[in-house]
């Protein structure tokens, strides 16, 4: 590509190896979980959402669990500030969530801030002020001593105007633009807040170090919150948070090796909402953890109900192939990875097996809400004879042999090709009965008789056009000697006629399902269906669907 020498790797490693985190296979226990969604991902809609919709919006994260909300930038607008004095003066703030706020280093704003926060439970007020080399010489045009004194100034503040609030307060410092920044300037101006504060046990303080923008591979940022997390002071009493963003498409990976490194709270978006590609997603977050069986502390047990939420509020579309939620992430079309699913559900059903193993689908979906006849197997001109048989089997309760599960599969792939499109399971089923269920021409099988003194002598009624005949057979068994009459009546030959048969239950009817697959000299194979309520009857039926597909 042209210009590539306008780019360099404009981020700051530690001035000391801090690896420690490559030691550790994966994380044992969730993080405190801070939703950014109704400050960070409402700041990027469109059109904000206004105070019904963020009400609405707060109530549904509390259903999910989230303990931390950030619930705006009071000072920026009024929707901000009634929104706030709303949660507060109608007690919509349970007693274990703590809301937060984030201001600016700037006193009237600071002021403002803790207006809106008269009367709170408990609130986190989040300090932040832009530390990295380009906003300084750019934005800002001020040195690294007038940056810390922005910081130092702004943690009197909320000090002193805590102190005149009625309220509970947390402290929350952010460098922001901390992926910019170098490391031991970053650590610094964090010391020097710390210092202002001084956190004790019972009175914790928020370090968070945002990926603002991101600037580098995941590894790097590690590395960024280790070095923090070794050399801040007052560390036992700090609470060492990450605010990832995701413009290199690494804000899960960021995010996951940070807490390797040291963090120990992240704040992020359902779906990773948010400015430019977004905040991390905490769907997706938290259901990593519980793929690896670690409790995220969070309820995503009902993922399309959260889904339809989220589009009705932000009004944005989760992604089909967004991870967990998409609705195609736990589809299969292509036939072998459909058979290796069914095989794979079969095998934990019949093994009792309580462990998760099932080939291709990292979570059962029905964890989350989704099922498995509308969300898993997926059928259009990719899908194979497995995926499809799965379905009928699913759905409908027909167990087709192998062998006619793979000739089904070929009509039903033709099908979805000749279309152009995916086919729906009633569709599916719609073909199989028209293809292969009691089928009556160009031979309508009428009744049948067997003799009172021969069980394997058979009389059997049967309609060519407008001519009802009776013809009689001769057999090993009652379908033998039906198979042997029609052969001699229509003057065709077949052999290793395939016979199964099994109940069926399709809603409050019970009837009897056979199959039944014949060859003919050729070497072509012709498979039938019969459904009756008497078993020998769908037996006949089935012989009789296939040897009209013979003589069509």
């Amino acid at each position: 590509m042209k210009n590539i020498n306008k780019y360099s790797r404009n981020y700051f490693m530690p001035p000391v190896s801090s690896l420690k985190w490559t030691e550790k296979e994966y994380i044992t226990e969730a993080p405190t979980w801070c939703s950014v969604d109704l400050r960070d991902g409402n700041q990027a809609l469109v059109v904000p959402m206004n105070l019904e919709e963020k009400l609405e919006y707060f109530q549904m994260l509390l259903e999910i669990g989230f303990k931390e909300i950030e619930v705006g930038f009071p000072a920026a607008s009024e929707t901000e500030y009634t929104f706030l004095r709303t949660l507060i003066e109608q007690n919509l703030i349970p007693e274990d969530v703590t809301i937060q706020v984030l201001t600016q280093s700037r006193e009237h704003i600071i002021q403002k801030t803790f207006e809106s926060l008269k009367g709170a439970n408990k609130a986190v007020v989040h300090l932040y002020n832009s530390t990295s080399v380009a906003q300084r010489e750019q934005v800002f045009k001020k040195s690294k001593q007038e940056i810390i004194d922005i910081a130092v100034t702004g943690a009197k503040l909320l000090k002193k105007y805590a102190a005149e609030t009625e309220g509970n307060f947390q402290f929350q410092y952010s460098p922001e633009s901390f992926t910019g920044t170098e490391i031991d300037f970053a650590l610094e101006i964090c010391n020097q807040v710390l210092g202002e504060w001084q956190p004790t046990a019972d009175n914790k303080v928020i370090i968070n170090l945002p990926a603002t923008v991101s600037l580098s591979m995941p590894h790097v940022y590690a590395s960024q919150i280790e070095y923090m997390s070794d050399h801040l002071d007052y560390r036992e009493n700090v609470i060492l948070s990450i605010h990832p963003h995701n413009d290199r498409g690494t804000g899960i990976a960021d995010s996951e090796l940070a807490l390797l490194a040291g963090g120990q709270r992240i704040e992020g978006t359902l779906f990773g909402n948010g400015e430019r590609t977004g905040n991390v997603d905490i769907v997706t977050l938290a259901l990593n953890l519980f793929s690896h069986g670690v409790d995220p502390k969070l309820n995503f047990e009902n993922i399309p109900k959260i889904i339809a939420g989220y589009e009705k509020f932000t009004k944005m579309k989760v992604n089909e192939r967004q991870p967990y939620a998409g609705k195609l992430v736990f589809a299969a079309f292509s036939g072998s990875h459909q058979d290796a699913i069914a095989k794979g559900m079969k095998w934990r059903e019949e093994k009792q097996n309580e462990e998760w193993t099932v080939p291709y689908l990292l979570i059962d979906p029905k964890d989350i809400g989704r099922e498995y006849e509308g969300d898993v197997i997926r059928i259009n001109s990719q899908s194979g004879k497995g995926g499809i048989g799965y379905l009928l089997e699913q759905q409908y309760g027909l167990e087709l042999p192998p062998k006619m599960r793979e000739d089904f599969g070929y009509c039903v792939k033709n099908v979805s090709d000749r279309l152009q499109k995916e086919l729906m399971a009633e569709e599916i089923y719609d073909i199989f009965k028209k293809e292969y269920v009691n089928i009556k021409t160009p031979v309508e099988f009428i009744n049948y008789q067997f003799m009172k003194h021969d069980d394997f002598k058979t009389n059997v009624t049967i309609q060519i056009e407008e001519n009802i005949s009776e013809i009689v057979g001769v057999g090993n068994g009652r379908l033998d000697a039906i198979s042997n009459a029609i052969q001699k009546k229509l003057d065709i030959t077949y052999k290793d006629l395939v016979y199964k048969e099994h109940a069926l239950e399709i809603g409050s009817e019970s009837n009897a399902v056979s199959y039944v697959g014949i060859r003919t000299m050729d070497d072509t194979v012709y498979w039938g269906c019969g459904i009756d309520v008497d078993i020998m009857t769908s037996s006949v039926k089935a012989l009789f669907s296939a040897v009209n597909k013979i003589k069509k």
